[in-house]
């Protein structure tokens, strides 16, 4: 049994720009052979790229924060999620996520089906949101 806590959690795992992910449980950190856990956080009226997470199912369950999911072949139907809502996106399933509060993070658990934190990002997407690059240079 490992108990892993919040100032242990690691930053070395693929990234969106605008989101940071920390890794909490996975085999190179603590050995587990099916399991990825971690942490998402979203700043307040941050957005990411356009990404998926090939042929991971993610699980997402909101602590705070309202998160909203740009989702659909043109990328114009979005879910909304609120503190205890659970969000599940399928395998290869492109999207882009954004903070709607200019307040209060976005805190989210995040579940895998796969041992890597697996990002494709999607910079050249059509229908990619303008990232304000200043606000993501600093993270």
């Amino acid at each position: 049994m490992h108990v892993v806590r919040a100032g242990d959690l690691s930053d070395d795992t693929p990234q969106t720009a605008g989101l940071k992910r920390f890794e909490a449980i996975s085999a190179r950190r603590l050995g587990s052979q099916d399991l990825w856990m971690g942490l998402s956080v979203l700043p307040p009226g941050s957005k990411t790229g356009v990404h998926h997470h090939g042929h991971s199912e993610t699980g997402l369950y909101l602590l705070s924060g309202v998160g909203r999911w740009w989702v659909g072949d043109d990328l114009d139907e979005v879910r909304e999620a609120h503190p205890g809502d659970f969000v599940f996106i399928k395998p290869h399933v492109v999207h882009w996520e954004e903070n709607a509060s200019e307040t209060e993070p976005v805190k989210m658990i995040v579940a895998r089906t796969t041992q890597d934190a697996i990002v494709v990002n999607l910079e050249d997407h059509p229908k990619a949101p303008v990232l304000d690059r200043e606000r993501y240079d600093h993270d």
